[in-house]
């Protein structure tokens, strides 16, 4: 943390876990609690920009108020040798000015700034060694983001959080929009390696031919034929003469 002050509360605190199969989008929740006496903003960040989805991925959150995050990993192929170097920082601050997040996030020196650190981890079922209660805790698919909850412990109602019906909606509707985004990449690559296997096939048949093929004039047997009926005629008439 670049500040003395502890603005947030992490749970977890310190690792995000990831329970595959990773064919299809895997969920996991992060919670961030102020359990201070001012409003505090907050903004969350990746190494790996294009591998999470997170929503919301930054806010305000009011004295005494919880908020769930959810972290959406997309599908991958999986490589058990391979241990994941992916990255979280959870970036908080007390804004200078609340009707302005982003100049006071501008303004901001570092001293001012929380940043807690978290590191990702990906296991399959068959990995799994931990308790059966955690695992369903923070390893869970998207199917589950219905039940989703905004925790309180014993905090003042008054309190304002972003996950309401409204923003569970908003997280559903983005789930499936990444579904149809992933499906549509799919079709569409299989229609380019189609279209490119088609072309080539044709540009092999286009080849020109070594001989080409001479066209005969029209009509040219047809004056031959004339000619030796004109001698076969000229020849009776002479012939006649002669007699």
């Amino acid at each position: 943390m670049a500040g003395s002050q502890q603005l947030l509360m992490l749970q977890p605190q310190n690792e995000l876990k990831f329970r595959g199969p990773f064919t299809q989008v895997v969920t996991t929740y992060l919670t961030l609690t102020n359990k201070g006496f001012d409003d505090v903003c907050f903004k969350i960040k990746t190494n790996m920009p294009r591998r999470y989805c997170v929503r919301p991925n930054g806010g305000l959150l009011g004295p005494g108020c919880s908020i769930t995050i959810l972290v959406m990993l997309q599908p991958f192929d999986y490589d058990p040798n391979e241990r994941p170097k992916h990255k979280f920082m959870v970036l908080a601050m007390i804004p200078s000015n609340k009707n302005d997040i982003e100049s006071s996030w501008r303004e901001a020196k570092p001293e001012d700034m929380m940043d807690s650190k978290l590191r990702c981890t990906h296991e399959m079922p068959s990995e799994n060694h931990e308790d059966g209660h955690e695992a369903d805790t923070y390893h869970t698919s998207v199917s589950s983001t219905s039940s989703l909850k905004t925790e309180y412990t014993g905090l003042p109602k008054s309190a304002v959080t972003w996950t309401d019906d409204g923003e569970r909606k908003k997280i559903m509707e983005e789930y499936r929009r990444l579904q149809l985004d992933v499906q549509h990449q799919r079709e569409e690559n299989k229609q380019i390696r189609e279209t490119n296997g088609l072309r080539n096939r044709k540009l092999a048949g286009a080849a020109p031919s070594a001989n080409p093929v001479v066209s005969k004039e029209p009509g040219l047997s047809n004056r031959v034929l004339a000619f030796c009926v004109l001698v076969f005629v000229m020849g009776v008439i002479i012939g006649k003469l002669l007699l």
